[in-house]
């Protein structure tokens, strides 16, 4: 999507604030003993109060409103009867769709104490994110996304997830520009426009730099004992600093 309005920048401000909120709320609300499902109502009660709809349940009949990926499990968790315990890294990835505008976001957190590698993982998989927004600007080759994520990781000296990737949303909750890499692609020759809406989403791991479906058709995780983080915003490209929905 690219921003034709003003009125496209008020939807998607809208519901890019909600789905923040409805991760804040989910992450602060996450206790020892509770089930993934039950922490995922807590995200779907909350959605609904502003009747937005879960944008992977609407447009993929995702058996979930929001994706909750514990420890190995990397991306499009199913929310069920697993019960959360002290020392799991979480992932929660919330996105809806509201007057037919969608917004995108994701963040990895650890329930009780977390290990030093953990705390290492998640604070470098931040850093991977702010450093990719920074060069994300109007003119710019899109690739640089991909080369900031590189830089932060090899830094830290941990792998990048090379088969999930940043994308466009706005209309929808996946469009162009498709597959952003997270690693620096020199055969990507695409530029960011302003006004284009995208995704931002690093993972950044210990050991796993390719994730694999589980038998449920939607999990996807990567080895055991693996350790890895994910942040996520949508966002507005323009000439200077991107303007940040989530």
């Amino acid at each position: 999507m690219t921003i034709e309005t003003q009125n496209d920048i008020d939807k998607l401000k809208v519901i890019g604030k909600i789905v923040a909120d409805t991760l804040k709320l989910m992450m602060k609300e996450a206790k020892v003993g509770m089930s993934s499902l039950e922490l995922d109502n807590i995200g779907k009660e909350y959605l609904e109060k502003f009747n937005a709809k879960s944008a992977p349940k609407f447009t993929y009949n995702f058996p979930g409103i929001t994706c909750i990926s514990i420890n190995e499990e990397i991306a499009h968790g199913i929310p069920g009867e697993k019960i959360l315990k002290d020392g799991d890294l979480i992932n929660i990835d919330v996105s809806a769709e509201l007057d037919g505008y969608f917004a995108d976001t994701g963040g990895s957190f650890v329930l009780g104490k977390s290990t030093e590698v953990q705390k290492k993982v998640m604070k470098a998989t931040r850093e991977a994110l702010n450093a990719a927004i920074a060069v994300a600007t109007a003119g710019a080759p899109l690739n640089l996304i991909g080369k900031a994520i590189e830089k932060v990781a090899r830094k830290h000296k941990l792998k990048i997830i090379e088969n999930l990737g940043s994308h466009g949303v706005g209309r929808a909750l996946h469009e162009e520009p498709a597959f952003i890499a997270p690693y620096f692609d020199p055969n990507d020759r695409r530029i960011l426009k302003e006004g284009q809406v995208i995704t931002i989403e690093p993972f950044l791991s210990t050991v796993t730099t390719w994730v694999e479906e589980a038998k449920d058709g939607w999990t996807l995780f990567g080895e055991k004992g693996n350790i890895a983080a994910q942040y996520e915003h949508s966002m507005i490209i323009t000439k200077n600093r991107p303007i940040i929905l989530t």
